[in-house]
């Protein structure tokens, strides 16, 4: 990640803000999309209580790496430079992945990858590090193992994650190559008391920032064990205003104060407040399946398949103009990191947060933060 990438990035997101302010306004539509989620599988080799993809009997069919190469191709014919974002499941489970990483370095499509972190090996990372992703994203739970490992369904899998990122830290020494390494724990019942003692691990360990996310409510341990409910909403309330505080400090976290803010309502299930809408993710986002079917929102139905259109057929064909109209309509409140509405101030200030922490090599401790 550099200065030249973000301004990049950042004229394409300038240019749709304005797009968007067109649609909304006068019903124009001349938007295209600027964020890419990219889900290249939906095995995995974790068995998360808060998941519900490894319990499937039959997973979702996956789209060859030729295949991804082509679509990703066609996303770049369509919008230029643009940054995508893979997942799964577990992406470096699927065959080529790494090659795949490779295939974006050297036709300028900045990559970024979010992981469990259990394939950060001696074997792997070199390779990673030198298809120079343009983050990699570790979702971690906890900073004690009896708390990540359980509810990642892995024993071990905190001491690999800590390995992991020694070893990614040492490799891009090693190479010359530099790109965040970013900790995304989602928030829960069994860890929210302890998000403050998970930002000053995760610096410690050698991660970048810290990127939270609320939980989605897909599974039963959902519901039984993992929800936070009302008779713990105070206290969420003053461990997210100690995060403010830690973010005040200088502490590297990427969501905003407002974003911080609104967890607790995410738990509450409320709507979006007239502030927060209309949603604009039908406005910005393309959100790409295994098997190539594309959607403007996971919430609402699919607008092509990047295996038989274009995506400049997809975005402007009939089936996306219906879904945008709907997801402008929409009042969820959606915080999820994948969903959640970033204004371009907000996008600047987190390339500014990773830079800046990129930068300051001195921050290796968490001393600055206490």
């Amino acid at each position: 990640m550099n200065v030249s990438n973000l301004l990049s990035l950042g004229y394409s997101h300038a240019r749709n803000s304005a797009a968007q302010a067109i649609y909304l306004t006068h019903g124009i539509d001349l938007t295209s999309p600027v964020t890419f989620h990219a889900l290249v599988n939906e095995r995995c080799n974790c068995r998360c209580r808060h998941c519900e993809y490894w319990r499937q009997k039959e997973y979702v069919p996956e789209m060859t790496i030729e295949q991804w190469q082509n679509a990703l191709l066609s996303i770049k014919e369509f919008v230029g430079p643009f940054s995508v974002s893979f997942s799964g499941g577990e992406p470096f489970m699927k065959k080529g992945f790494i090659g795949l990483l490779q295939f974006c370095h050297d036709n300028a499509i900045h990559a970024g990858v979010t992981t469990n972190g259990a394939l950060l090996n001696e074997r792997n990372v070199p390779s990673i590090v030198a298809a120079r992703p343009f983050n990699v994203n570790i979702s971690l739970d906890s900073h004690l193992p009896a708390v990540h490992d359980h509810v990642r369904g892995m024993p071990g899998l905190l001491d690999r994650i800590t390995r992991g990122i020694g070893l990614l830290r040492q490799e891009q020494q090693r190479q010359g190559v530099t790109f965040p390494i970013i900790v995304k724990p989602t928030i829960m019942s069994v860890n929210f008391r302890q998000l403050p003692q998970i930002v000053h691990w995760s610096l410690a360990a050698g991660a970048t920032a810290l990127n939270f996310q609320p939980l989605g409510k897909w599974t039963p341990e959902t519901e039984q064990e993992l929800w936070i409910n009302e008779p713990e909403w105070a206290e969420l309330d003053r461990i997210m205003q100690q995060l403010i505080d830690l973010k005040r400090a200088g502490a590297p976290i990427m969501n905003s104060e407002e974003v911080l803010r609104l967890m607790t309502a995410s738990f509450r299930e409320e709507k979006a407040s007239p502030e927060h809408l209309p949603c604009r993710i039908g406005l910005q986002e393309l959100y790409i399946r295994p098997d190539g079917e594309v959607k403007l929102c996971f919430h609402f139905p699919a607008i092509g398949n990047l295996t038989t259109q274009s995506a400049r057929e997809i975005w402007k064909g009939p089936e996306a103009r219906a879904i945008r109209a709907a997801t402008v309509k929409c009042d969820k409140l959606c915080l999820l990191t994948c969903l959640s509405h970033k204004s371009l101030g907000n996008r600047v200030s987190q390339a500014l947060t990773l830079l800046s922490r990129q930068r300051s090599s001195a921050m290796t401790t968490t001393e600055s933060y206490a």
